[in-house]
């Protein structure tokens, strides 16, 4: 006699086609971050001072990465109300290897830089609101216990594809044989920015595959239901006419329904849970940046043969990191919660996270300082801060997309998801604001040479604007009112 597993306990088949595609893209989009930090700082503003280029690279990396995240806004948008999240994942997916093969054909070239990354950030932030809130949607309500597992192996899959990433495209641009002058030949960016085109295309097709099993939901469009964007420009259009006694939603309630204005209601207590966490992605990011740079002008680690663990393979250190702690935190929580009784809720994780993070910040400030008294450090010195700023990543990120789909209404879970994803972006624009600040206080030959970004001080002062939002933050938590999970009609 067989036994049938419960589907209340089963992962929905659709999952796998979805886990599969976000692992290659993942690949793709940290395989071309992997070398953007010395790409541009040594081959396109190779003529500059080493200061001025790497704070010039760490402001056009930074930027690239606000497009990335601010993009889903657009993307949320048109997967809500007109395309569905199916149609909009598959659309936008094909932008992105335009994007990729025009970084590949255009090495060396700033122009192309620019081309490159701003179709990429088009495709990879048009698609990421919809992925993560595709995969919530593939669940019933019976499954609803399967969710933090769902995105915890969600989150598994994209450090499973940017780990291999950060070590094979360094080795692939490392294996060419240098120019004369010691420098890396256009044609091994070339290599180095095409296979990561090859995988986008493999996530593409991976996606496609599926499209026989996915629960699709279909657009507000089609369910004549009323966006966030909607519901909120009419209540403030009718601001200089509401009536005494009415609260600023009150307004909306004579053209939409009870639920759709609820809906809307409920964004604002969660986007004051998302503010304070936009700092926190400040500070992660730079590992694809300032890290770097700093990671080379440290002493490699010799591994097998020619390959070495050098400044752009550390970045490896997050991903390898997140894959066990992952797993061990999912073993955790309950076995937390049963022990202590104390419910460890995404609210405290996420707070918790927030003052590792900070912490992780005065490791990098004290490596700076001793290179800059002269130190000749192994790279190796950068697992330390890697190790305590990925616990921080894991606590918030993972919990973050958690957190944006259970609290989100089920009309607006792109909406939702793009929010989180735009802490992100905002989060990023504190680095190259921070840098020009930093820059106007050093003054002359020392700015040029020393440069803003990777700068023991400018480490040390986002450690302590961390630690501060830290406090803000789990002041907000603990005056938050979570919300039951709410699903898709279609997905019932």
């Amino acid at each position: 006699m067989s036994i049938r597993v419960s589907s209340a306990n089963r992962f929905p088949p659709p999952i796998k086609f979805i886990i599969g595609n976000e692992a290659c893209e993942r690949f793709s989009y940290y395989g071309i971050r992997s070398i953007l930090a010395l790409y541009i700082s040594t081959v396109l503003f190779q003529h500059l001072p080493e200061g001025q280029a790497r704070d010039n690279a760490a402001g056009i990396i930074h930027l690239f990465i606000f497009a990335n995240y601010f993009t889903p806004l657009l993307g949320g948008i048109i997967s809500d109300k007109f395309w569905g999240r199916y149609n909009t994942i598959l659309y936008v997916s094909l932008v992105y290897c335009l994007g990729n093969l025009t970084l590949a054909l255009t090495a060396g070239s700033i122009w192309g830089l620019y081309v490159g990354l701003f179709l990429i950030a088009l495709g990879s932030g048009g698609i990421k609101p919809c992925v993560s809130a595709f995969c919530g949607d593939q669940f019933k309500p019976d499954q609803a216990g399967l969710l933090q597992k769902a995105y915890g192996l969600f989150y598994w899959s994209i450090n499973f594809g940017s780990f291999f990433s950060f070590l094979v495209i360094p080795w692939i641009k490392d294996s060419f044989e240098k120019n004369p002058d010691g420098s890396v030949p256009l044609e091994a960016y070339r290599w180095a920015f095409g296979v990561p085109g090859i995988l986008m295309l493999m996530a593409t097709l991976i996606f496609w595959l599926g499209r026989k099993y996915y629960v699709r939901i279909p657009p507000s469009s089609e369910t004549k239901s009323a966006g966030f964007f909607q519901v909120f420009w009419h209540a403030l259009a009718s601001l200089g006419s509401r009536q005494a006694g009415q609260t600023f939603w009150d307004a909306a309630r004579a053209k939409f329904s009870a639920r759709e204005v609820d809906a809307a209601k409920s964004v604002g207590p969660i986007l004051m849970v998302f503010a304070p966490v936009t700092i926190f992605w400040a500070l992660f990011d730079q590992t694809t940046s300032t890290w770097v740079m700093q990671g080379d002008r440290m002493i490699p680690f010799p591994v097998l043969g020619s390959f070495q663990i050098g400044a752009e393979q550390m970045q490896s250190m997050n991903p390898a990191f997140v894959m066990l702690l992952v797993p061990l935190t999912l073993f955790l929580y309950p076995r937390i919660e049963k022990w202590f009784g104390i419910r460890v809720s995404p609210l405290r994780r996420m707070g918790m996270g927030m003052f590792l993070a900070g912490f992780s910040y005065l490791v990098v400030g004290f490596i700076q300082t001793q290179i800059d008294a002269g130190g000749r450090l192994s790279v190796l010195w950068q697992a330390l801060p890697y190790l305590i700023l990925t616990t921080a990543e894991v606590l918030i990120s993972t919990t973050g997309l958690e957190f944006a789909f259970t609290q989100a209404a089920a009309e607006m879970k792109s909406t939702i998801m793009s929010f989180w994803l735009l802490t992100v972006a905002v989060g990023n624009l504190y680095v190259p604001l921070i840098t020009k600040l930093r820059g106007a206080v050093i003054a002359g030959t020392a700015a040029a040479g020393e440069g803003a970004a990777v700068n023991a001080a400018t480490f040390y002062l986002y450690a302590g604007l961390t630690l501060a939002v830290a406090l803000l933050f789990v002041f907000i938590a603990t005056r938050y009112k979570e919300r039951s999970l709410e699903l898709t009609s279609a997905s019932k």
